[in-house]
């Protein structure tokens, strides 16, 4: 699974105005026209896919619901927060 969050920098709590921010400064770092680099297009083109997923609210909600199920944030949290959901239910 793709860490769109690392592809822009940022962590999992950033905001709209953080992930354009990131988007803007990566794009112009990556795009290749200003990049020579054999690897530009590559980077540009993941930047270019976090950003979509990211600043859209549906698609960014199914994206972290999916990171969440795959424990890639914090096990420890993650399991702590089903065990609550869960029991929460119970009770």
């Amino acid at each position: 699974m793709k860490d769109y969050y690392s592809a822009l920098g940022l962590g999992s709590d950033a905001s709209l105005s953080d992930i354009k921010k990131a988007f803007r400064q990566k794009a112009a770092q990556y795009h290749p026209d200003r990049n020579s680099a054999d690897d530009a297009p590559e980077r540009f083109r993941a930047v270019q896919e976090a950003y979509d997923v990211l600043s859209d609210d549906v698609k960014r909600q199914a994206y972290d619901d999916n990171r969440r199920r795959n424990l890639l944030d914090s096990p420890i949290d993650t399991a702590r927060e089903i065990w609550n959901n869960y029991f929460e239910k119970l009770l």
